[in-house]
């Protein structure tokens, strides 16, 4: 820029230095107007050098800014990757509680119903105890007992009451009794019976086909379900006999006392759970 302002000079003082009839005056003027032109050359110049270095920052910053977006660019993509697989993971986790939930509701539905027919369960059992209490009341001064156990009425009579000893005959006393208990469970259809005998831990001795304990529990077990049967007229498709020998005693003593409720038949009675049942494997 300086070069070109002496060249500007030199070619304009030879133009004045050929004017050989030009006036000081008009002389003067022209230097002056030399020397503002020079003046305003020389602050175009700055003018267009600091425009440059403006326009050279502003491409910088361009580039810095461009540079900027595109990382902005690449962070907002990410994140709104990050946004859109949340937004999944939400909405399967939404409908997971929204089908547990129902599950749930299904559950309690069924529980409700388990409860409603367990509460039934208890409701019979209690109503039949109660039944054969009054039935059989004559006969627990003679060892009867009537009592619940596991939802189940258990009718236990001791040995005395049904068999002379040693005996798997039931005598008089005894047919009274379980003629009571068949009058009760006659009219209640819905309840499966199990005849279990029990006996003490003492040696059979002289009992002819009754080897041991086993076969004399078994034995009477089975005469009072075949009195139930045959005589009391109560559908053996509900019975189960079995014999239980010495190994379920309900008084561990070595006593007469103790001997003699060890000896005993239990009568088990439990409702027909088949709705309870399908409800639980459900």
């Amino acid at each position: 820029m300086k070069t070109s302002n002496i060249l500007f000079s030199a070619a304009l003082l030879l133009t004045l230095h050929s004017c050989v009839v030009m006036s000081p005056k008009k002389y003067k003027a022209l230097v002056a107007e030399r020397d503002s032109l020079s003046m305003r050359s020389n602050a175009l110049f700055d003018t267009v050098a600091m425009l440059r270095a403006d326009t050279m920052r502003l491409h910088r910053e361009i580039r810095e800014a461009q540079g900027a977006n595109e990382s902005l660019k690449g962070t907002y993509n990410a994140l709104n990757d990050k946004y859109n697989s949340l937004n999944n993971n939400y909405n399967a986790s939404s409908s997971k509680v929204t089908a547990l939930s129902s599950d749930l509701k299904k559950r309690e539905a069924r529980l409700k119903e388990v409860e409603d027919a367990l509460k039934k369960r208890d409701e019979a059992t209690n109503a039949l105890r109660d039944k054969l209490q009054k039935a059989l009341l004559g006969f627990q001064a003679n060892g009867l007992s009537v009592d619940i156990r596991n939802g189940k009425v258990y009718v236990s009579l001791t040995d005395k009451l049904l068999f002379p000893s040693g005996s798997i005959v039931i005598d008089a006393r005894g047919k009274q009794a379980l003629a009571q208990l068949a009058a009760v469970l006659n009219k209640e259809a819905d309840i499966n019976i199990a005849v279990e005998g029990h006996t003490d831990d003492k040696k059979v001795i002289n009992l002819g086909q009754i080897k041991d304990n086993w076969d004399l529990s078994v034995l009477r077990s089975t005469s009072v379900c075949r009195y139930l049967t045959e005589v009391e007229k109560i559908d053996p498709h509900r019975l189960t006999a079995t014999g239980k020998s010495q190994y379920q005693p309900i008084d561990p003593g070595t006593t007469a006392d103790a001997l003699s409720k060890n000896r005993r038949i239990e009568i088990i009675l439990s409702p027909k759970l088949d709705e309870l049942y399908n409800l639980i494997k459900q």
